[in-house]
């Protein structure tokens, strides 16, 4: 059994069935995994994220360092409250992990890290740190709560916290014990609320009653694989680049002297241009895309899905694919020892509960 978090017991009494993931034990449903889905696409619904890793960055130097780590930039977010989203890199310019930043002040900022990779990471940030006057604690105190979904700015208002919804996307603010981020993995609208062990529970049964939806790791990966967002592991890893999974907007190349780790091995890929592209795929014959496929190209050569699944609002299969650079418009995936047809698509195909599908 893995790691529990502090809303173990809550999973346990509204019927979860509860799987290991990335060593936490979670629920991955509570019932219908579709439901679930959809009840975030038109309604709202709320997730156990307690598995992710909260660190707080803090020091005189706390905004040289991260400056240095990560290949976006925190000199973007102009006032205490914003966020952004970024990669840590390797000096191969390899995703070490994908994560959201926030300013708090002049001195602290605070980490979202993925479970999976969460000691990886701690122990890459404590290396880098030593040349700088910071310090890097984990906030293994702390329980995270995803609420998400169109109804989400009215719940927040009624049930997190007065004024929630006054939140522009991507910042966060602090309400007592409560750190309040407009943020989310979902595609949807929604917040992501911090706070301690104790009051996770209380919370969590204040936004059930108000009408939200418990939902679990199934539909967590279904609503982001119909947004398009990466799931590291699968879409990205160590030995692949932001440029190589469609990330490469969040690396900020200005202003040029910023020196961040990667940076050389980024500049060579960028100047020499990169034999892949990252691209989306709807299916258009019978089965499902998963990770791993081979995708054939024809007199192009072969890539590969990263990600995939069958999606509940477009109710078809869909993916996520590292190709050749000179794919066009059609593909074919091998499953089970057929080639599908496959059409190519940019990589994002829900957002805010509408269509979102565009040829490349």
């Amino acid at each position: 059994m893995g790691r529990c978090t502090a809303l173990h017991e809550e999973h346990l009494a509204l019927g979860a069935r509860m799987t290991e993931f990335s060593g936490w034990e979670l629920p991955l449903h509570y019932g219908s995994q579709i439901a679930e889905h959809h009840a975030v696409r038109r309604a709202a619904g709320m997730f156990d994220v307690s598995h992710l890793g909260v660190v707080d960055v803090e020091g005189p130097q706390a905004a040289p360092f991260l400056r240095r780590v990560l290949a976006n930039d925190v000199a973007r977010l102009a006032e205490p409250g914003r966020m952004l989203y970024g990669c840590m890199l390797n000096q191969d310019g390899g995703i070490v992990d994908d994560l959201v930043v926030g300013f708090i002040d002049d001195r602290r900022f605070r980490l979202i890290l993925n479970a999976g990779t969460r000691e990886k990471d701690l122990s890459w940030l404590h290396r880098q740190a030593a040349p700088f006057s910071v310090t890097v604690t984990p906030r293994d105190d702390l329980a995270m709560i995803a609420l998400q979904g169109p109804d989400s700015p009215r719940i927040a208002d009624a049930v997190v916290a007065a004024g929630s919804s006054g939140l522009k996307p991507f910042t966060a603010t602090q309400r007592g014990d409560r750190f309040i981020a407009r943020t989310g993995y979902t595609g949807e609208d929604g917040f992501e609320i911090i706070l301690p062990h104790a009051e996770a529970g209380s919370l969590w049964r204040q936004l059930f009653q108000a009408g939200t939806r418990p939902c679990g790791l199934g539909a967590r990966d279904t609503l982001r694989l119909e947004a398009g967002m990466r799931l590291y592991g699968q879409d990205m890893d160590e030995t692949v680049t932001p440029l190589a999974c469609g990330l490469g907007w969040t690396v900020a190349w200005e202003p040029e002297e910023r020196d961040f780790i990667g940076r050389a091995a980024l500049e060579r890929e960028r100047i020499g241009g990169s034999p892949s592209k990252f691209v989306g795929l709807i299916l258009e014959e019978p089965g499902i895309l998963r990770s791993g496929q081979k995708v054939a190209v024809a007199n192009v050569g072969e890539g590969v899905v990263t990600s995939g699944g069958f999606s509940p609002t477009l109710r078809r299969s869909i993916g996520l694919a590292r190709v050749p650079a000179a794919t066009g418009r059609e593909c074919r995936v091998e499953i089970r020892g057929s080639l599908k047809r496959a059409t190519v698509v940019k990589p994002r195909f829900v957002r805010r509960g509408t269509s979102l599908i565009d040829i490349c």
